[in-house]
């Protein structure tokens, strides 16, 4: 169950020409590949591109209707290696992916594929998840393609020009017999707007009809002989053709070019912050009307010297925006120009910052230092984020003191089923001690911050296992823990985590957080998910799957919840004579999922008038003790402090915000964890029946019954006290 359906969406699919849709980026680009004939589309869901892959699963009714085979990969490699249909046949293919991870773990099967080459369109559409907004480590995906000699379009981030860049890339591939890179960074994703949309294209040949016609060609095989005609090929056959294909399309814009003997350069997919930097400065306005001009790179690689060398030789200098690093785009043209004699001064990382994603701030001060050189004239503004820190009108200036904000970093939903897992580890290695903790790519991966401080390393998805591989000494009185989700373990993790140790008869623990889904991705199905899905198969339980390649200590508990069976488990499993790798499967939906399905359920019901009952948690002020040892051993969203009504004592108390879920691990920790008894439970009932009435009414007259002789005792005690003094 994704995150997000796009049921109502799809049918604007099936727009042809003469209508111009109003979109989000990623429902353009599913437009854009329709209506360029593609036959297959796979790829593995992440950030920025998960919508992507949910779009295509919603549009299966309109793909079956053309004829495109889809499929949710089990891993990029997977997708990657899909495009091996576009080798022989002439089918268009399209696989998506988050980069640059998702390239990573595709690279064998993408540097294969661009050795022999293609002769169907070949496009891999990437989610450049880089800067600010980024969930991984700060890598470009420029190196892979420069390696490979694969074409990178960087299209301006429009939804016009991105499904030209989708319409450009297959045609590009297939000009120059090369698979081609999409970039598409955060904002291109989820950005909207319009275009003149086509109609769709049935594709010239489809996946069955390329099955049922079967054709080889040996030269297209990497294997030595014709591995090393391949390169060769590249040289001089397909890049030449690519850029014949890219100058002729004029795939690459200028704009303004008459304007100044001084322009930039800029990679497509900064177009808008260079605009929006410009506008600010007073040389550009909000529909790109520029002063000063502009060679916008819709193809970051190859970069076409002849189109560089005619934009630069008639000026003074240029400014180059390109983001992170390595510069690979400034070495290139500087050795463009110098090669050609061409005498213009080229800036880049000597005024803009050497790494980090460029936000406005750094590229209008990039280009504030370039134009007040070069071209005074044009800068009419200067906007307040030019000002120094230390004025009090900069936006940047300090308004309150640094130490009075406290860091907040991302932690685990409310009602998280890991939560309870860390919070058992925990109380378990009070008894065991500390463990080397080796971690995976997933929500898990919050446990390294407070309030648990577990986890040392992660060294990709599903790798968790492996990354512990090392520290598997038969010498140690401890065994290294390893944690993955159970994404990661079906990507990645059952062959080189689980096999792996199995086969190295490796003593880890290794701990699989089962929540149903794909969760940190958006919540899509996999093997191990419960639901019933018609076009794939699912229910494939991970403790059968880890035995069956071997595993003989293996568990699973199916109520993360029960803080203190999940800390006597791992006491267990971390102290077992049993040999051999051991697996805990922590299984519980993901919250998330839950209350979306849970919440229109709640909401429904109420509205048909309908009894409904909401677990709720609280914590009793008189019994809070408020050391908030509850909130070090679970650090949920919905447990903080509040003021202590007891005007005698001054600590605050712990308390329970209206956001609770009501799952309980609250009460849970402070039971395992011996804590003060100040959690209870409350069943909110909404639609309440007569029965509900009159159980209430009997309750707090019982409670009240209770409470008077509570309140005559302590007025006795009053009285002696007054005596007594």
């Amino acid at each position: 169950m994704a995150e997000r359906s796009f049921a109502n969406e799809v049918g604007k699919l099936r727009q042809g020409a003469g209508s111009t849709l109003h979109v989000e980026g990623i429902l353009a680009v599913t437009k854009a590949l329709l209506q360029s004939g593609v036959a297959y589309v796979g790829g593995y869901q992440g950030a920025p591109i998960s919508h992507l892959m949910d779009v295509l699963g919603d549009a299966k009714e309109v793909l079956d209707e053309l004829g495109v085979y889809f499929e949710n990969s089990a891993s990029e490699a997977t997708a990657a290696a899909m495009l091996a249909a576009s080798v022989h046949y002439p089918l268009r293919g399209a696989i998506t992916f988050k980069s640059t991870v998702g390239t990573n773990v595709a690279a064998d099967a993408l540097a294969n594929l661009s050795s022999g080459g293609v002769t169907g369109g070949a496009l891999v559409i990437l989610g450049e998840d880089y800067g600010e907004g980024s969930s991984i480590m700060q890598e470009r995906s420029h190196a892979f393609a420069m390696k490979s000699q694969m074409w990178l379009l960087d299209p301006r981030p429009n939804v016009a020009a991105i499904v030209d860049a989708v319409e450009a890339g297959f045609e590009l591939s297939e000009a120059s017999n090369t698979p081609v890179f999409l970039l598409l960074r955060l904002r291109s994703c989820h950005l909207h707007g319009g275009f003149e949309a086509k109609d769709n294209q049935r594709p010239p040949m489809t996946v069955t009809e390329a099955a049922q016609r079967p054709t080889r060609d040996v030269s297209r095989i990497v294997l030595p002989p014709a591995s090393f005609q391949h390169e060769r090929e590249k040289i001089e056959d397909r890049w030449p053709a690519a850029v014949k294909y890219i100058t002729e399309r004029k795939l690459n814009e200028v704009f303004g070019n008459d304007l100044a003997d001084v322009g930039i350069i800029v990679q497509g997919g900064l177009y808008n912050t260079v605009n929006r930097s410009m506008e600010l400065l007073g040389c550009s306005d909000a529909f790109g009307r520029t002063q000063v001009p502009m060679y916008v790179m819709n193809v970051a690689y190859p970069v076409i010297d002849s189109e560089v060398i005619d934009f630069c030789r008639d000026k003074r200098a240029v400014l180059l925006v390109e983001e992170g690093q390595p510069d690979y785009i400034e070495q290139n043209i500087n050795t463009i120009l110098r090669r050609a004699d061409v005498r213009t001064a080229l800036h880049g990382k000597d005024l803009l910052a050497a790494g980090g994603e460029y936000t406005s701030l750094v590229v209008t001060r990039g280009l504030h230092a370039f134009l007040g050189e070069y071209l005074p004239e044009v800068i009419t503004a200067e906007p307040a984020l030019l000002r120094p820190v230390d004025d009090p009108t900069s936006p940047f200036a300090t308004r309150v003191e640094p130490q009075i904000v406290q860091p907040r970093p991302p932690g685990l939903c409310t009602g998280c089923p890991e939560r309870p897992i860390f919070a058992g580890l925990k109380l378990a290695e009070r008894e065991t001690g500390q463990h080397h903790i080796s971690a995976d790519i997933g929500c898990h991966l919050f446990a390294i911050n407070e309030p648990f401080n577990l986890g040392a390393t992660t060294m990709g998805y599903g790798l968790g296992s492996a990354g512990a591989a090392a520290l598997n000494s038969t010498g140690a009185d401890r065994r290294t823990i390893a944690v993955m989700g159970d994404g990661g373990f079906w990507h990645n993790g059952l062959t080189s985590g689980i096999g792996n140790a199995v086969f190295n008869k490796n003593d880890q623990l290794t701990v699989v957080v089962d929540n149903d889904y794909a969760a940190a991705t958006g919540g899509q199905d996999i093997l191990s998910s419960h639901a019933d899905l018609p076009m794939r198969s699912t229910r494939h339980p991970i403790e059968k799957a880890v035995r069956a390649i071997g595993v003989k200590w293996a568990k699973t508990i199916d109520h993360t919840y029960d803080v203190t069976t999940v800390r006597d488990t791992f006491i267990e499993a971390l102290t077992t004579d049993e040999p051999g790798p051991k697996v805990l499967v922590m299984q519980s939906e993901c919250q998330l999922n839950a209350q979306r399905r849970e919440k229109t359920k709640r909401a429904k019901a109420l509205e048909d008038g309908k009894r409904v009952v909401r677990e709720r948690f609280g914590v009793d002020p008189e019994t809070c003790t408020g050391d908030h040892a509850c909130i070090r051993v679970s650090g949920c969203p919905s447990l903080t402090i509040s003021d202590n009504p007891d005007p005698m004592r001054t600590d605050p108390i712990a308390t329970v915000l209206d956001s609770c879920v009501g799952c309980g691990v609250c009460g849970a920790n402070a039971h395992a964890a011996v804590l003060c008894p100040s959690f209870y439970r409350t069943d909110v009932v909404y639609n309440p029946t007569r029965r509900d009435r009159l159980l209430a009414r009997l309750r707090t007259w019982w409670i009240g019954l209770l409470v008077r002789g509570i309140e005559r005792r302590a007025a006795e005690l009053e009285v002696c006290d007054v005596e007594l003094v």
